[in-house]
Order: C-alpha cells, then structure tokens, then sequence
C-alpha cells in the first residue's frame, strides 16, 4: 500500500483520534464534554472497530452501567453519545505518518491523502487495523470491489450471485 501525498494543506484540530471502536468513540465524547474538537480515524468504513466488526449481533456483557447489549447496540449508543460534539470522520483510511513538529503539534497523514494538524493524538486503536490479508495472485487487483470482496459490507449488493466464502469469520456462517 502507498501513502498518499496530500493536495492541500493540512487540516488544523484539537485532536485526532485513531481508531473508531468503543474507545475511540468514548474518547471523542470525553474531549467534547472539554470543548476540543477531534477527528476520528478508522481503516474500517464504518464506527465500531472490533464490536461492529467481531460481534455485533452477541451480548456484551462487561460495559459498566449496561446489563447486556448486543456489540451493533453499543456501537449506536456511542455514536449518539457523541453526536454532539460533531466529530469530522476520516473512514475507510489507515494513518500512515505521524511526525510531531517543532512547536509541538503533530502532522499526521492517512493513505487517502487526508493530512491532520493536531495539537494531540490519541491511539485508541485496540487490536489494530481491522484490514483483510489480501490474496496475492498476479492480475487480482483488478477484481477487488466487483467481483473480490474482502469484507462484505453490502450483502444485498450480491443477493442471486454465486459467492464463495474464504475465511472463518461469522460473515462465513
């Protein structure tokens, strides 16, 4: 994968936050109720990290102040939690460069192009990168997004084809 050079200057904020699961989103909530603004980061498309990804339909049973929800349910719990502070999502992007500068801020870039200036950082990025392990057959890359798929995000989109499921995630079930 290749870093992106970004094409305009970099975007000035309070704080980037990498990683868009449970943590991450909590984080943003808490720095909101500081009045900081933050920019959210996840290589995944969408909120959720590991909850959205891993189990979002099996109970959670170890959130202090909740009984049991399903990971999907906490991932909208956190996402309303936040809400208010308007958060400015970079999905669907790994950060590839963090360099911090000479008055103390740091200039972060994603393989997107996205660059952040941002007084502080933090890493919330549990397990790490959601991101598939890619085949590696010549001409491959070709197919990715029409007929590979390395995450099914869209089962609908693939309703009536014939689908070959390589992996053992719950997605396989």
């Amino acid at each position: 994968m290749t870093t992106a050079i970004p094409s305009k200057p970099p975007v000035e904020t309070d704080v980037a936050v990498i990683g868009a699961g449970a943590v991450g989103m909590f984080q943003v909530f808490q720095l909101g109720l500081q009045g900081l603004h933050c920019h959210l980061i996840d290589a995944l498309s969408h909120l959720g990290g590991q909850c959205a990804q891993l189990y979002p339909h099996k109970p959670i049973y170890d959130i202090p102040g909740i009984k049991a929800c399903s990971g999907a349910e906490l991932v909208e719990r956190l996402r309303e939690q936040m809400a208010p502070f308007a958060p400015t999502l970079h999905l669907a992007q790994q950060v590839q460069t963090l360099v911090q500068q000479d008055d103390g801020r740091w200039l972060l870039g994603t393989d997107q192009g996205t660059a952040l200036l941002a007084k502080a950082v933090v890493i919330a990025a549990g397990v790490g990168a959601f991101v598939p392990r890619a085949l590696n057959l010549p001409g491959l890359d070709a197919f990715v997004g029409t007929q590979v798929h390395y995450h099914l995000d869209d089962a609908a989109a693939l309703a009536g084809q014939h689908v070959v499921v390589h992996g053992g995630d719950e997605a396989a079930a």
